[in-house]
């Protein structure tokens, strides 16, 4: 019989339909993807072709060549020039869509992938989305900030050459606006903050955890929203990734490529998204929120009853998923 799980965090429901349950090797990416070149002469991320990428903020080089850069998006979705202005009544509501919109390209080669990079390099990449996230908050119009990454066009990427996405925007999302206040309930009823009882669960458990170490655990919750839905959480208590230290950084990197490695080698290289959830700088402190990492294999497709439900239909046991990840061999 089906269950029904509540997602604390997202307070969103699951239906674990267990009688639509695949074996978790079932959900291999049934296409093979195309082989890429390590050099396009049609792609704007490529070495040669930076005159097509305006306004460089940031460039990683070694022996005078790139490693990596920070751009803006050619076509983005908020401008970085004008003022935030609101207007509206009567049930009308606008603000000047301004804001920040940047392109982190993690590397050279056109046809590199996190799952196979060196830790040293994640590390370096993880550190350049701390330094662009607070640079984006020093932006007065700038409310939150979203940091993600779409791999494969079932994930949305039009480009395949590797990069993250950094979006600063002028209004707080209302998704992160009820976590919050999810979040601030949970603490006035318990005094505990809703991530680390969530993760003192999970741990406590074990069954659901595919890797603890001294900083981080990474797990898939007992509540996935999707087949292998899976969350990075820090240990230690803060909000915002502004406020991750050295330590803490390279332990983050061991879980992110141990984790997109299983995906690449247990499920074929899915088209996946991961998105960074925290709160601003100035919110590092506070008692109720806490900052996570997000990674959704993209290898089901949300129809008509979620749209119309907010709810989610889960056709794999995230007990399930976390044992199969837990036994993919890393080549």
């Amino acid at each position: 019989m089906s269950e029904l799980r509540l997602n604390l965090l997202t307070r969103e429901w699951v239906i674990i339909a267990t009688e639509r349950a695949k074996r978790p090797a079932d959900y291999k990416t049934s296409f093979s993807r195309p082989a890429a070149p390590e050099y396009l002469s049609t792609c704007p991320f490529c070495p040669g072709n930076e005159h097509k990428t305006p306004d460089e903020f940031l460039r990683v080089a070694e022996d005078g060549k790139w490693r990596m850069r920070v751009v803006s998006n050619k076509y983005p979705a908020l401008l970085n020039k004008g003022e935030r202005k609101w207007s509206g009544d009567d049930g009308k509501r606008s603000v000047s869509g301004v804001g920040v919109h940047e392109i982190i390209i993690e590397s050279p080669l056109h046809n590199s992938s996190m799952a196979l990079m060196d830790l040293k390099y994640i590390e370096e990449i993880l550190g350049i989305y701390k330094k662009r996230f607070i640079e984006a908050h020093r932006d007065p119009r700038v409310e939150h900030v979203i940091i993600f990454k779409n791999h494969g066009e079932g994930a949305g990427t039009s480009i395949g050459h590797p990069h993250t996405q950094l979006i600063g925007t002028p209004v707080v999302p209302i998704q992160f606006r009820d976590r919050v206040q999810a979040a601030m309930h949970f603490f006035d009823d318990t005094g505990k903050c809703i991530v680390c009882s969530v993760l003192e669960k999970e741990r406590s458990e074990g069954r659901r955890v595919l890797m603890d170490t001294e900083h981080f655990s990474t797990f898939i919750p007992y509540a996935a929203l999707s087949p292998f839905h899976t969350w990075i959480f820090p240990k230690r208590h803060y909000a915002s990734i502004s406020d991750i230290m050295e330590d803490e950084m390279k332990d983050l990197a061991v879980h992110l490529k141990t984790l997109l490695s299983k995906f690449y080698w247990g499920l074929d290289d899915p088209d996946y998204n991961y998105v960074i959830r925290s709160s601003r700088p100035e919110d590092a402190g506070n008692e109720y929120c806490h900052w996570y990492f997000a990674a959704i294999p993209r290898i089901t497709k949300s129809a008509g009853f979620e749209l119309g439900s907010g709810m989610f239909i889960n056709t794999s046991l995230p007990e399930e998923s976390a044992d199969f990840l837990k036994n993919v061999r890393i080549e």
